[in-house]
């Protein structure tokens, strides 16, 4: 694999904790958050493929988690939405830098060759939208819907993306590209805390059945009084939530 560079940024002293954005966000998503865990932890923040300063980056979910595991190195690894996916592929294709495992709101994808196919058209219609748009009329529509809601303002933050790398994102590590992951969830070693904001029901009832899977060394937790993206919603709750289970000897 040739070198790609991919800038992660860290700060703070103690265990790493590895921190893993949304579709459409970018490392400083997790500004607020990151801030708080640097009292404690060792913190690093990078974009993910097609984001940000890795707009650049056009690959799949599986070679980035090789590309991702190698550039970040060993520590815990948190990931929101797409981020969860990237993590979850980085844990089962790369288990020895995973020390352990926080997924919020995340997927071990669609179980169907029809399901998969489905959305894979659904996400091409989207990229095909963003090329065409441009980011700012296509955040408008993506961030219209219900469940970014409550989601505090980051316009500014999601506007720093390209539309190519955008929808580059979308066709090699949207939900439609992602394999079906359910039946290699046993593999997971690691402690592992599966995490949906109280009000996602969608990815509650995802999350339980995942922990199901993974066995008992998976927890699920809900984050009080959010939805989807319940680091934003309610960051004070959230970081509670991690703080508690992180404190946990491994």
């Amino acid at each position: 694999m040739n070198r790609v560079d991919l800038f992660p940024e860290s700060g703070g002293d103690g265990p790493k904790v590895i921190l893993l954005h949304g579709f459409t966000q970018t490392l400083r998503s997790w500004d607020t958050i990151a801030a708080d865990l640097r009292k404690d932890f060792r913190v690093c923040t990078i974009d993910a493929p097609g984001h940000g300063r890795a707009d650049h980056v056009y690959i799949d979910l599986p070679t980035a988690a090789l590309l991702y595991a190698a550039t970040l190195g060993r520590g815990t690894y948190l990931g929101y939405s797409m981020g969860a996916r990237l993590a979850l592929h980085i844990a089962l294709e790369q288990p020895f830098v995973v020390e352990r495992l926080v997924l919020l709101g995340g997927t071990a994808g669609l179980v169907s060759d029809q399901e998969r196919a489905v959305r894979r058209v659904a996400d091409e219609a989207l990229a095909d939208i963003i090329e065409h748009d441009g980011v700012g009329p296509f955040l408008d529509r993506w961030l219209a819907q219900p469940m970014f809601a409550n989601v505090p303002d980051d316009r500014a933050d999601r506007l720093r993306n390209g539309a190519l790398g955008l929808a580059t994102s979308l066709r090699l590590t949207g939900t439609g590209a992602q394999d079906n992951l359910w039946d290699r969830l046993g593999e997971l070693t690691m402690p592992v805390l599966v995490m949906a904001g109280e009000h996602d029901a969608k990815f509650t009832d995802i999350g339980h059945r995942m922990v199901e899977r993974i066995g008992r060394n998976a927890t699920f937790a809900a984050v009080p009084n959010a939805g989807h993206a319940a680091h934003l919603e309610q960051p004070s709750a959230f970081l509670a939530v991690v703080r508690e289970w992180l404190a946990k000897p491994l």
